[in-house]
């Protein structure tokens, strides 16, 4: 008879129960540093870069050529974006926004440290109300009212550092980009990037939006992200380790199975919010920059009456933000409700089963003797299961944070590569013609300093693909004032914005000065903000100059020369402030753009129909102090009575040609009479036909009478 070795299945049951027993406090520090691993693995694996399908790459090469928004998503070109944004708003370690980020995580972790004490503090109050010990209730009652002092001290510094932080992101960040942006003249043809974005690049329509509204979303965003990140992991892990040394690991292990397997249906469940957040400040922007064209042009649509049509194409903007929003709010609808009913309600019936175990199943290790320690233990562990919860749940919202902070992370990204593209040259420009004319924008000439102003087979092209010339040659003195004429369309303006530095010089050799020896007086001149001194001195300051040790008594003899002098008095003074392009008539922001020419005295002056709106006595005086001054004038004018001032015409046929040559004023407006004679001896022909057939009429009735 063979006997079996086996023992009985309870035995063996009991045997690995004590075994089990006498290892538990192995296990159990097992099973803890195992959670803590796994936390931050999942954590990091969470708010890792996802690899971007095949699928999904065709798709955004498609949108990107059909001019469509670009998915946004929190992949490696996130990150990517991000920590070059990083190195920005945080430029070290002993930076001012370092110094307050250590302060935020030294509150974080204060605060949870405060969360655990209050969890305990929590059930003994209810322990010792079940038992009614009125004195040690008391004392505990004394204990929270000391606890709330810290606090609440630490919750209000924690949001003061937080908005500490977040405008300090913003205003590193904005300096950065103003810099770029507005520049100086250091920068030289790298800079003028603000004219450049609006002119030569059709990827940003509205600068304005992006570094006003983006990048304060962006901080603040980013400001919000690292509190819900940081904190919540920190949380889980001490709140989940007091909550093991209270209910045991394996609890926690099975809270953790069952948590991980709804958060990743919540996962799956998680629209694109990142990408609906990028889109939402494009259409904003849309709407915004529509609005504004209505306020620049606003005289051009009440001359042609075109309100209805304005309103049209603002209503069709916000129309389609109106319909974007609304379909971002349906998601949000069903994925909140989701959201809550995993995180809230499900993982809540999770908990209070894990909280029920050490009162219903004996642990090694664990004694609740009496209905008070129950009680208290099962307080405490309710409370931290709810932070813990409540942090697991910050944790997955953080998701829908971290995807909505790419949204506005590609927005300030496209901005800043935009504009270091500008300071490179690199633009994007939608091309009227292709072909050849795109070959010519590729190309770059030579630009070197020079006393004098040559163009060596210059093309004249606009920013849009357009050839005005294809070659253009000529050469100016200091000295020798140019008059250029054409019809409108024909370069005249584009050559004034190559010597300004505007535009780039897309084959050839142009010699010319700095950019800061061309002063520019346009039909209507620019006027700032500011005060009556500002108008005349623009761009300096009252400090830049009185640095120069220029007085008040001398700008009143720069605007005496304009026939200005009274103006002063008139407004109240140097330092009276208006809206000065309503306060002035157009010929006298002529003249304080002359006063200004006179104040800054540069080499060059280019005037584009800069006295239309003055009198012709008053318009041979300030060329002539101008040419007394030692400028140079390179005129755009269709007036005769300016000729006499130039001694080079540069004329332009609007068809691609042009003609440089000597002007001799006195034969040419001798030429421009005896054309003007002609012209109108042959307006007088058709009317001397028809009297002449009348009086024959008369002569054949006579002879037949």
């Amino acid at each position: 008879m063979v006997t079996s070795k086996l023992l009985p299945l309870d035995q063996r049951a009991k045997q690995l129960a004590q075994v089990y027993a006498a290892h538990r406090p192995l296990v159990q520090r097992g099973l803890t540093v195992g959670f803590v691993l796994y936390v931050l693995t999942a954590a990091y694996r969470g708010l890792a870069a996802r690899p971007t399908t095949r699928r999904e790459k065709d798709k955004d090469v498609a949108n990107r050529n059909d001019g469509k928004p670009v998915r946004v998503a929190v992949d490696a070109i996130f990150y990517q974006r991000l920590g070059i944004i990083l190195r920005i708003v945080i430029p070290n370690i002993h930076s001012k926004e370092a110094l307050l980020l250590f302060m935020h995580s030294s509150l974080l972790v204060f605060r949870t440290a405060i969360s655990l004490y209050v969890a305990t503090l929590d059930g003994k109050i209810v322990a010792s109300l079940v038992r009614g010990q009125s004195l040690q209730f008391l004392l505990n009652i004394i204990r929270w009212l000391l606890v709330a002092i810290p606090a609440t001290w630490t919750n209000s510094w924690l949001s003061y550092v937080q908005n500490k932080l977040a405008l300090a992101y913003r205003t590193r960040l904005t300096k950065e980009v103003l810099k770029m942006y507005l520049g100086d003249e250091a920068d030289g043809p790298e800079g003028k990037v603000y004219y450049k974005l609006s002119n030569l690049d059709d990827r940003i329509k509205n600068a304005d939006q992006m570094i006003t509204h983006d990048i304060q979303r962006f901080s603040t965003h980013l400001a919000v992200i690292y509190a819900n990140l940081a904190k919540p992991i920190l949380d889980v892990i001490l709140y989940n380790y007091q909550l093991s040394q209270n209910v045991g690991a394996e609890g926690l292990v099975l809270l953790t199975v069952l948590v991980q397997t709804s958060a990743a249906l919540l996962r799956a469940l998680t629209p694109s919010f990142g990408t609906y957040t990028a889109q939402s400040a494009a259409l904003a922007g849309s709407l915004r920059h529509t609005h504004s064209r209505l306020s620049e042009f606003a005289e051009e649509i009440a001359f042609f009456g075109g309100e209805e049509t304005e309103k049209r194409l603002i209503e069709r903007e916000y129309a389609a933000l109106v319909q974007h929003e609304q379909g971002v709010m349906n998601k949000r609808w069903w994925y909140g409700c989701a959201e809550e009913g995993i995180v809230k309600w499900l993982w809540g019936s999770f908990g209070l089963v894990v909280c029920a175990i050490p009162v219903f199943f004996k642990l090694p290790g664990i004694s609740n003797f009496d209905l008070g320690s129950r009680t208290e233990g099962f307080v405490t562990n309710r409370r931290l299961l709810l932070s813990s919860s409540d942090a697991i749940g910050r944790v997955m919202y953080s998701y829908k944070d971290l995807a909505e902070l790419a949204g506005y992370t590609s927005r300030v990204s496209l901005l800043l590569d935009t504009m270091s593209d500008m300071r490179k040259g690199k633009f994007e420009k939608s091309l009227v013609n292709g072909g050849e004319n795109g070959e010519i924008l590729r190309s770059r000439g030579q630009v070197r300093l020079s006393a004098d102003i040559q163009f060596e087979n210059v093309p004249i092209v606009t920013p849009n693909g357009d050839i005005l010339l294809r070659s253009l040659t000529f050469h100016v003195k200091p000295g020798e004032h140019l008059l250029i004429v054409g019809p409108n369309g024909s370069g005249k303006s584009s050559l004034f914005r190559i010597l300004g530095g505007l535009w780039p010089v897309y084959g050839g050799i142009v010699r010319k000065p700095p950019a800061s020896d061309f002063m520019l007086i346009p039909q209507r001149p620019y006027l700032s903000l500011g005060t009556l001194r500002d108008q005349v001195t623009y761009p300096h300051s009252q400090q830049d100059m009185e640095a120069r040790g220029v007085t008040d008594a001398d700008l009143l003899a720069v605007l005496e020369r304009v026939q200005m002098g009274s103006i002063v008095e008139r407004e109240g003074g140097w330092d009276v402030t208006h809206e000065w392009r309503d306060a002035l008539s157009g010929g006298d922001k002529q003249k304080i753009a002359w006063a200004r020419l006179f104040y800054h005295r540069p080499k060059y002056a280019i005037l584009d129909e800069a006295t239309s709106l003055v009198p012709p006595d008053m318009e041979g005086t300030m060329m002539e102090q101008a040419t007394a001054l030692g400028i140079t004038l390179l005129t755009v004018s269709h007036r005769p009575s300016l000729w006499k001032y130039h001694s080079t015409i540069l004329q332009l046929d609007g068809q691609g040609g042009y003609i440089f040559t000597q002007l001799d004023a006195e034969k040419r407006l001798a030429i421009q009479e005896e054309k003007q004679d002609l012209e109108t001896k042959l307006l007088e022909i058709p009317k001397m036909k028809l009297r002449l057939a009348e009086l024959r009429l008369i002569a054949d009735a006579n002879r037949s009478m």
